[in-house]
């Protein structure tokens, strides 16, 4: 199954930020971006990719065991940047992003110690995926809307090991469904 662990936003933040959304797809091109939906919002910690499912109890004993470790902390959705040339636009995070980053490390030592195939390890960057493009595209206009962009602050109180169906069907705009296998309480 396709895993990965996760900082999920609450509801009244999800709000907020589809409120920008809003406001980011009514600008001249948005129609050329495909634009994630509010089930999907979510910081990514680490993804896993394909996981044997023999795998999965010693990952989520891991990751409860990573979330334990970790304190509860503040967050808040701000700004924005891009990957990719405009392949991917997203918005950001202010708050206590060092324990961010020290929670998205120690879920990634989770599932090297669980025995997932995890890649090269890079600098976690903390950003909530809203639209994604098949081409480099001009993504400045987008930029700089969520400049001005901040949500309220929030207390992390959780990290959960998501899984991720995709899209089999075919149809054009289909999107991901994300089911939460575990919520791990953090402290």
């Amino acid at each position: 199954m396709r895993l990965f662990a996760a900082v999920l936003p609450p509801e009244d933040a999800v709000r907020e930020l589809a409120a920008e959304a809003d406001r980011l797809r009514r600008l001249p091109g948005a129609e050329r971006l495909r634009w994630t939906g509010r089930p999907g919002w979510h910081f990514t910690l680490a993804f896993y990719g394909e996981v044997d499912d023999t795998l999965v109890p010693e990952l989520s004993q891991r990751l409860a065991r990573a979330a334990r470790r970790t304190e509860p902390f503040a967050l808040a959705l701000r700004g924005g940047g891009q990957f990719g040339r405009g392949r991917a636009l997203w918005a950001g995070a202010e708050g206590e992003l060092r324990t961010l980053r020290l929670l998205a490390d120690r879920a990634e030592a989770a599932g090297r110690k669980a025995g997932v195939e995890m890649g090269e390890h890079r600098r976690y960057t903390p950003h909530l995926t809203v639209a994604r493009g098949r081409d480099a595209y001009d993504v400045r206009p987008y930029l700089e809307v969520l400049d001005g962009f901040t949500g309220r602050t929030w207390q992390v109180t959780e990290l959960t090991l998501v899984r991720s169906n995709l899209p089999a069907s075919g149809v054009p705009g289909e999107r991901p469904r994300y089911e939460a296998l575990a919520r791990l309480p953090l402290g």
